[in-house]
């Protein structure tokens, strides 16, 4: 059973930044790509961010919003995928979603990605 596990979130000043971490179980980690999304209270769920297999490249690709700000990279040791979030918005206020993809490619819509977290929330004060 593939179990994916967010942690990271919290509450920070505008400015600030905070990591997320991911950590999956369960299945072959390095053969798929992760990504993140996330959803903001009365918004539809939107991609983040997403990387592919580090063996196809390790490519990462960043929704307009995030582009400069966060950083999304992995771990396949530690079976692990992060998301470090820098120069935090009140607009980023969200709960963050960590995704393992169907393929080793990236993908932004939600259907290509199977398995899902519970998500971790992120507050940006102003």
């Amino acid at each position: 059973q593939v179990q994916l596990v967010e942690s990271g979130g919290g509450l920070v000043q505008a400015g600030g930044s905070l990591r997320l971490s991911c950590v999956a179980s369960g299945h072959s980690f390095s053969n798929y790509a992760m990504g993140w999304f996330r959803q903001a209270p009365g918004k539809e769920r939107e991609f983040v961010s997403a990387v592919s297999t580090s063996w196809s490249g390790g490519s990462a690709y960043y929704a307009d919003s995030v582009k400069g700000r966060f950083t999304i990279s992995r771990d396949d040791a530690k079976n692990t995928v992060y998301l470090q979030m820098n120069s935090l918005k009140p607009e980023d206020t969200a709960l963050y979603y960590c995704a393992s993809d169907r393929s080793f490619r990236v993908h932004t819509t939600e259907i290509d990605y199977n398995y899902w977290g519970q998500g971790t929330q992120v507050t940006v004060s102003s």
